[in-house]
Order: C-alpha cells, then structure tokens, then sequence
C-alpha cells in the first residue's frame, strides 16, 4: 500500500493496465488528472470535441484488440461522449470512458457543468460507477477493464468527482478482481456442441454467417478451417466482414439488406445455418418470417441474443474460438454428406452476379471501381474505416478484406461522422500501417474537425470522399421509395473540402480521373500529413444490390 492522490493512482491504475494512449479533452473536473498525466509516460491524444475522443478510442480498440481508453470532463464534456459511446456499446468494442465530476459534496445540487451522467450512459454502456472517495479508483479502474474487455466485450464509464482526484489516501492495486454477479462463461457445453456438430454433419445445403464475435474472439482460423471441413459457404454481418479473406472461394460475402446476390440467396435456400457471433440485426435478416427455411444453431457468448430476433433450433453459449475448435474436433469424427451439389448452387449464383455487373456497367468513373482501385493500391494489411450510408455499402460490397482487423465501421448505430475520428484511432494503434476513411460528404462533415487532431498529433490518416452533395442514402431511399420526393438532403457547394483541407494544414487534392485518383492515394500513403482527397460522384448513383425495406432476402434488387 502506498499514500497518493486520487489522480495519481488514476494513472498508476492505467499503467497497471498497460494503457499506451489516451484519447479526450481536458476540463476543470478532470484538471487534477490532466496534471498527474503531465509526468506519466502515455499518449495524451487531444481530439476536438469530446464525440471524437469516444470514436478515437473505439477506433483503437477495433484495429488492435485492446480496450480504447477515453477522458471527457463533466458536464457537456461527458454528455458530449454519449454518441460515441453507444456507437461502440452496441458493436461490442471495448472501450472505458472517464468522466470527471463535480465533488461528492456538491452532487444533486446542479452545480456548475453537473450531470447525473451515471444516469444517462445506463443504457448505452455495459456497465458504469461513480467512485465517491480517492482510494476507490484502482478497483474501480481494474474493474472496468475486466467488465470491458470480457464476456461480450463493450463500454464501461467511470464516473470521477474532483476530490476523489486530489485527496490522498492509502492506496492498494488490486491484482485479480472478482466482481458480483459478472461471471462470464466462455466454455461451452459439450453436450450442446455434440448436437450441433451431429447436425451439421447431416446438413446437405449448410451455411455459416459469421458475425463480429468471431473477430473479437480472434477465431478466424477456426472459422476457416471448419468452412473448409464442411464445404460450407461463409456469409458474414457487417461487423464480420474480414473474419474470412474476400479471396476464398468458399467467401460469398455480406448477407443482408446490401447484401451480395449469392449470400442473401444461400441463406435463404440453405439447410442448416450455423451463426457465430452475429446477434440477427434487423439489416441482416430482412423480413425475418422470410429470413430463412434452415434450422439455426447460434452460438454466442451472450445469452440475451438467443431468440431474440431469430428462433434458433440449437442454442451454444461460449465463446467463439472454443465452440468452432469444438465443432472441428467432433466433426473430424464423423461422416458427412456431400456438398457437391451445393457447391455447383453457389457457382451457378456468382455467374448469375457476374453476368448482372457486365450489363449494368456504364461510363464514368463509379464508387465500386473506386473501392476496387482502392484496393489493388492498399497493402493487404492497410487499415479501412467507413462513415455511414453510401460510402460504407459500397465499401462493405466492393472492398476485398484479406484479414480481420483491417476492415472498421459503425453497424448497430450507423454513426455518421464515425470514420474518420475511428480512422485516426487505429492510426494511433497501427502507426506501421495505412489507415484509410471512406467517407462521403455528409458523413465527413460531422467530424471534420479532427483533421486539426490528425495534423497536431502526426497521425497521417488518408480520407477517400465520395462527393455527390447529398446525403446519400436518403436520397436513394427518396428515389426508390418516395417518388423521388426529396427534402433536406441536398447539401450545396460548400464547404470546399480541399481549402478546408489546406486550411487545418492537410494535403487536399480533387482528382478528375481514375489516374489522378490513383495518384493521390500513392502520395497520401507516402505523405507524413493528412491527405483528403475529394471525390466528385454522380448524386443520381444507387447502391445495389438492396433489398426493400420489410422485404425478404431473396426479393434482391439489383437495378433500379
């Protein structure tokens, strides 16, 4: 044990837990805290507003496995977290969240810049405390980096009131923790896998969707080796994308709302579905009644996912990485239907989609051959975030990933403005690597204000805007679905992305031609400054393919 100041072992408490980089805003309730960092060996990375701050540390938490680490001072600073953290909460990131208070003496009498703050992230975090003395905050930290970074990964928000930063009391650091009611079970029951495996032995037409959890439980391998095992065709959510190499031929891509013309069409004709780590969101599924005809075995580390939009026939709950090992060894030992038959199914859909691209090729330079050039021009281990709406559905349709990690973006919450601050977060993690934003104009201009974070802190991100002067995707929902009725989407010439890019001291190029645009990305990559590069694109330009909103998988559209 050891006499300190709260804010003292706050920082000791975060080196304990082997925190690097830190990402806020500094304030007068956390000024004590901003203090003790002055002398402590980790990255204090200043964003712009408090919103970024939370996408900053998502972004870092998502490209490197480890918990994302955000400070906001009370009042509009904590408020101003709240966006980003939910954003992160409902994707299952792990990510602690540090508030600064009012002191304990002045809670509940509206003081200056006072939030019940505890009350507001109840349901957006996995769990929140408030510490009410000094002594309190190395349990308190040590408690929310177990909580976050286990079970169902996710946010948890500690809540610190200014005297609890400057008394001095007796300290003890906590080596283990034990915490009450929170018993996370990763191991599976093995009478749940010897079911499931017996099932999918059986299966004639079997399909996996693989979802975020088998990113966060580093299980791609397992997944690989059991699609492999079974001859079974991977689908994946959004938040999956990258669990299994685009290049596979056993890969068909995102199921879903934009999802690819084999996957949504394999899913909804297979036989047996086994879903990892994907909690069957509403984008995914369609119409649920006309999801799929198959039986589902849905293994999750969370309990709360089972049944809750989609009646599985078999539940496992465990972690990712020790269900699919389970299934393999099991299956290994038992003998399966073949697939060939399955197999010719799914070729006979990719000549199908192939032949579809070759017709509705038109002139001009189009978001997809963007992503496509995009792509040959990134090394394989190149970092990819996206904003929300157009942008991201081209990227998540046209963008190959070859690794898990590699390929960011906002899926529960639809974040605009998330890219970017994430992008610059996974820079922070993977400095080695190209980290590139595929943003469009509306989404872009939420956050733009971090490139001021992105040049001051040497984080040389590149942004890819998809310009078309609307928001996009409402646009295209305005088209297809409302008569082409459009209101409050046009946004106007301004601002001027490449002024605006020179003016925070980034480079700001426009390119006229797939050539030029080629080029700006070689120098953005060799730059050691933020590179925006403005893209101007058709407004009139759809994202398909698109199921209807309350419509089935199978009733695709792929023109409009």
């Amino acid at each position: 044990m050891a006499e300190m100041s709260g804010a003292e072992a706050f920082i000791k408490a975060l080196e304990r837990e082997g925190v690097e980089t830190l990402f806020g805003v500094p304030g007068g309730a956390v000024i004590p805290i901003c203090d003790a960092l002055y002398d402590a060996d980790i990255r204090f990375v200043l964003a712009r507003h408090e919103q970024g701050a939370a996408h900053m540390a998502d972004g870092y938490a998502r490209a490197s496995g480890r918990v994302g680490v955000c400070l906001a001072t009370s009042g509009p600073g904590a408020t101003n977290l709240i966006t980003g953290l939910a954003t992160a909460n409902i994707d299952s990131s792990p990510v602690v969240a540090f508030t600064g208070q009012v002191p304990t003496s002045m809670i509940g009498t509206d003081a200056f810049q006072e939030v019940d703050i505890i009350g507001v992230t109840a349901s957006i975090t996995k769990h929140n405390i408030q510490v009410q003395r000094a002594r309190e905050i190395p349990y308190a930290v040590k408690a929310a980096f177990y909580i976050a970074s286990t079970g169902r990964r996710g946010v948890v928000l500690v809540d610190l009131p200014k005297d609890a930063q400057t008394n001095v009391e007796e300290m003890e650091f906590p080596e283990h923790i034990e915490f009450k009611g929170y018993s996370p079970n990763v191991e599976p029951d093995p009478r749940e896998l010897d079911r499931a495996a017996t099932l999918l032995a059986k299966a004639e037409k079997p399909i996996i969707l693989a979802g975020g959890g088998v990113i966060a439980s580093n299980a791609c391998g397992e997944l690989l080796e059991l699609a492999e095992l079974l001859m079974a065709p991977v689908a994946t959510t959004l938040m999956g994308k990258g669990a299994i190499p685009s290049g596979h031929p056993l890969h068909i891509g995102m199921c879903g709302m934009h999802g690819t013309w084999e996957a949504n069409h394999l899913v909804s004709e297979a036989d047996v579905l086994l879903a990892i780590g994907s909690r069957f969101s509403d984008r995914t599924t369609g119409r649920v009644e006309e999801f799929t005809e198959a039986r589902i075995i849905h293994i999750d580390i969370d309990p709360s996912e089972f049944d809750k939009n989609v009646e599985a026939s078999l539940r496992v709950r465990g972690d990712a990485k020790l269900a699919l090992r389970g299934l393999i060894e099991r299956l290994r030992h038992i003998s399966r239907r073949s697939g060939e038959g399955w197999m010719r199914r799914l070729e006979e859909l990719r000549e199908q989609r192939r032949r579809m691209e070759e017709e509705e090729r038109g002139e001009g330079v189009k978001p997809p051959d963007l992503m496509k050039a995009l792509r040959r021009l990134l090394p394989k281990e190149a970092i990819v975030t996206t904003e929300v709406g157009q942008c991201q559905m081209w990227a998540a349709l046209h963008f190959d990933v070859y690794a898990p990690r590699t390929f960011l973006s906002s899926g529960g919450l639809g974040t605009m403005g998330w890219g970017f601050p994430a992008a610059i977060g996974a820079k922070a993690a993977k400095p080695e690597v190209p980290v590139v934003d595929i943003a469009g104009d509306g989404s872009f201009g939420m956050t733009e204000n971090n490139l001021a974070t992105a040049v001051e802190e040497e984080l040389p991100v590149i942004v890819i805007i998809l310009n078309n002067r609307v928001l996009g995707m409402v646009a295209q929902w305005q088209r297809l679905f409302y008569g082409r009725r459009y209101f409050g989407v046009h946004l106007g010439g301004s601002p001027d992305f490449v002024k605006l890019a020179e003016a925070y001291g980034a480079i700001g190029v426009r390119p006229g031609s797939m050539e030029e645009f080629e080029e700006a990305v070689k120098v953005g990559m060799e730059s050691e400054a933020a590179t925006v590069i403005d893209v101007p694109i058709d407004p009139e330009e759809n994202v398909f393919p698109m199921v209807p909103p309350g419509r089935g998988l199978r009733e695709i559209l792929v023109e409009d």
